[in-house]
């Protein structure tokens, strides 16, 4: 417990002292979330945020499991090069049936969430392939428990780490749902999250680039497809963050041959047709 506090304080001085430089500020809250938010911490929290999903935002999920299993399937690659960044998470898959959001996201503890929309909006698996290794990054990076100490403060964060507050849990996925916090990431944020994409793709054997062509499908179809605008207002899209990604796949090397449509179309078709 007092090394727990101890480095609360650190930390604190170092968030207290650092409002004008970024870099400091995000290590700090890196080494923050990792000290105070446990694997199975996260996972507590990312459980009452599903509880908070169906039971306020009333989500349905897809029940055809050859729908569902196609989406487990095609990331499952992509999780255990996730897994190899951070071995505590134990993921879940989630596909939510709305053909109008094209959306995804992920939370606290592994839940990977996938509109059906995302799965309509796709051209190729590397595309939808792309988004989920995106979404997988924002795990990695620990982009929610970041922003539970932005929203959250030390001192409720504190109290979930030393086990003082029974409700801690329930608390945090409430403001996290209501907030918006498990959509709204910092432009850093996106772009690491972006770069583990590129990198999970690459590994599972889906072409890196699959993700820049669906950004620049989105931006293209945004003004005339609302649902679009669901993604576009959580992930910001613009020249120089697809030109990051193009500089980061072409430093990094990174391949991939899958750049096909797969079983995609078969799928797209049980949902309903392309769009």
């Amino acid at each position: 417990m007092q090394r727990i506090l101890s480095a609360v304080w650190s930390l604190a001085l170092i968030l207290g002292v650092t409002t004008g430089c970024t870099t400091q500020r995000v290590q700090a809250e890196k080494a923050l979330a990792k000290t105070f938010i446990s694997d199975e911490q996260e996972e507590e929290i990312g459980q009452q945020v599903k509880k908070e999903l169906e039971q306020k935002e009333k989500v349905k999920y897809v029940e055809d499991p050859t729908i569902v299993e196609y989406v487990r399937n095609l990331s499952a690659p992509i999780l255990k090069q996730a897994t190899k960044d951070r071995p505590g998470v134990k993921w879940k898959i989630n596909v939510i049936d709305d053909p109008k959001t094209v959306n995804a996201f992920a939370t606290p503890g592994g839940y990977l969430y996938v509109y059906t929309g995302l799965i309509l909006a796709s051209d190729t698996e590397a595309e939808l392939a792309g988004v989920m290794a995106h979404e997988a990054g924002h795990v990695v990076g620990r982009h929610s428990a970041r922003a539970m100490v932005n929203q959250m403060g030390i001192q409720t964060v504190t109290q979930l780490a030393l086990g003082q507050n029974p409700g801690a849990a329930a608390q945090v996925a409430a403001q996290l749902v209501g907030g918006g916090a498990l959509l709204a990431h910092s432009r850093s944020e996106e772009l690491e999250a972006d770069e583990y994409g590129a990198r999970y793709s690459s590994g599972a054997g889906f072409d890196p680039k699959g993700l820049i062509s669906f950004f620049q499908k989105l931006q293209a179809q945004g003004g005339d497809t609302p649902g679009v605008m669901k993604w576009l207002s959580t992930h910001p899209t613009n020249k120089q963050r697809i030109s990051d990604l193009e500089k980061y796949i072409k430093e990094k090397n990174l391949r991939g041959s899958n750049n096909s449509p797969g079983q995609l179309p078969a799928i797209k078709q049980k949902l309903g047709g392309a769009r």
